[in-house]
């Protein structure tokens, strides 16, 4: 994968000193190191459907910087935080978790030997997963395939591009406070940004 030159050049957690302390603070905390909280709202056997479900949707590969996505996604269910708005023919994003979760192992089972989702080797989990999203607003589990798939892609976009790691890939700068963006336009660069 190409680096942007944010990357190269220590990556967004090395502009810090341009940022007032809070910025900071809220950004620096995100790389840790710290230990993820315990999650509390998945099950372990969610947890590891989730985790299987995120991996392929995210595409990431051993090696990948560590990005928490299931702990974000985890806290904001547990607390209530959902995005202000769901699809009228699906239930509350956290019972949508929940089902939807549970009939992607119950897919698993029906379609490879009883085996859950996460016990699926790499190959078998993506077919099934281009199967859910083959079927458009068709009914999967009682719910419209597509409404689930823009669930889970939806949680998983916006906990992974909230991470430092994440901006440097896609060469993002971080939060351009205290001293804001001059250039706005395409092609334009920030004093501060690199040349490719």
């Amino acid at each position: 994968m190409r680096r942007s030159p944010v990357s190269q050049a220590g990556g967004v957690a090395g502009r810090a000193g341009d940022w007032d302390t809070a910025t900071a603070g809220v950004v620096l905390a995100r790389l840790g190191p710290r230990p993820q909280p315990p999650l509390s709202f998945f099950t372990p056997a969610e947890e590891a459907a989730a985790e299987a479900l995120l991996d392929h949707l995210l595409a990431r590969r051993p090696g990948d910087p560590p990005v928490p996505v299931l702990s974000v996604i985890d806290a904001r269910l547990s607390t209530g935080q959902g995005d202000g708005w769901r699809y009228a023919d699906l239930p509350e994003d956290d019972r949508t978790w929940r089902r939807s979760l549970a009939a992607l192992d119950e897919d698993a089972r029906l379609r490879h030997d009883g085996r859950t989702f996460a016990a699926l080797d790499y190959g078998d989990q993506d077919r099934l997963l281009h199967h859910i999203k083959q079927l458009g607003s068709r009914d999967w589990y009682g719910m419209p395939a597509s409404h689930v798939w823009t669930l889970w892609t939806r949680y998983a976009t916006a906990a992974y591009y909230a991470h430092p790691h994440a901006w440097d890939e896609i060469g993002f700068g971080g939060p351009a406070y205290p001293q804001g963006y001059l250039r706005l336009g395409r092609g334009l660069r920030e004093p501060w940004e690199e040349p490719r």
